[in-house]
């Protein structure tokens, strides 16, 4: 059956629903469904999503989405959609933008906004001893002492391990849970279940849904998706032979190769390296040299 809605795990599909100005209404309602009761927001801007080193020799920091709410506060939402290497070290990395950027010019107090990094996570971690830590869906990391007290308070992490998701529509109790059941099956929707009969998932649905997709955009999502596809396909393939070191490498390798191959496609098509790197993820680095 033809999918009537995009696959939010795209990045495309992922910046349609939550990362354009019209979408500020989801993602806020989105963020305060997932933070505490007194961290609730009232206005998002759109910040923007390239972050600079302080030399031109550092390296960049590219996030999916960032944006600050009305009291300074920094959120970095972030969707990932394979495990890689050194992936909670890259979230501390880029956690250290937003600090960073608040430092102002002469006599400065060192009075930092909160910092949120938020992560969309298509996989598990695996390092998880026990339950029901092992399969919990939200797991949220603070700075804390030797006695389990934080520490620092401005500095959150949260991470969100969507295959630990499985509720069914009756199970549904919190606004969060709609928003996962929302993410984790809006693909395979052909109609708006009637626990999403309200003004802002309605307008998600709008957003989300492929026959009201203007030409360009439809082209970006399509590519989009199969990047997708493949990388989904080539990382199921090489997790399963895992115990062939070679050829797993030369299936990842082939990837790169397909990916280089679109990238070079899209800019053929005029692309921008910003839309080149969040479709197919190559780095901005790389891009010019294709």
């Amino acid at each position: 059956m033809k999918a009537k809605y995009i696959n939010p795990y795209t990045d495309f599909g992922f910046k349609k629903i939550f990362g354009e100005d019209a979408s500020k209404p989801l993602l806020i309602d989105f963020l305060n469904a997932l933070l505490p009761e007194q961290s609730k927001i009232i206005d998002l801007t759109f910040k923007n999503t390239e972050h600079l080193g302080l030399t031109e020799f550092d390296r960049k920091a590219v996030y999916d989405i960032y944006c600050e709410n009305d009291r300074g506060e920094k959120f970095i939402v972030e969707l990932q959609k394979a495990k890689q290497n050194y992936f909670i070290d890259r979230t501390i990395y880029y956690s250290t933008f937003p600090i960073q950027e608040q430092a102002e010019k002469g006599y400065w107090s060192y009075n930092l906004k909160a910092v949120y990094c938020i992560g969309i996570l298509d996989f598990t971690f695996d390092d998880y001893e026990s339950e029901p830590e092992r399969s919990e869906v939200v797991h949220t990391v603070r700075l804390k002492n030797q006695n389990n007290k934080v520490f620092y308070e401005k500095l959150t992490y949260i991470y969100l391990e969507m295959p630990n998701f499985s509720k069914s529509e009756a199970e549904l109790t919190t606004r969060l849970d709609k928003w996962l059941y929302f993410i984790k099956n809006l693909e395979d929707f052909q109609t708006i279940p009637s626990i999403f009969r309200d003004e802002v998932f309605e307008k998600a649905f709008q957003k989300a849904e492929i026959a009201n997709m203007r030409l360009p955009d439809l082209e970006k999502y399509q590519a989009s998706l199969k990047i997708f596809r493949d990388n989904k396909a080539v990382f199921d393939y090489a997790r399963e032979t895992a115990f062939d070191d070679g050829r797993s490498q030369g299936v990842i390798e082939g990837k790169l190769t397909r990916e280089r191959e679109i990238a070079l496609s899209l800019k053929e098509r005029g692309m921008s390296a910003i839309e080149i790197h969040e479709i197919t993820g190559l780095s901005m680095d790389e891009i010019p040299s294709l």
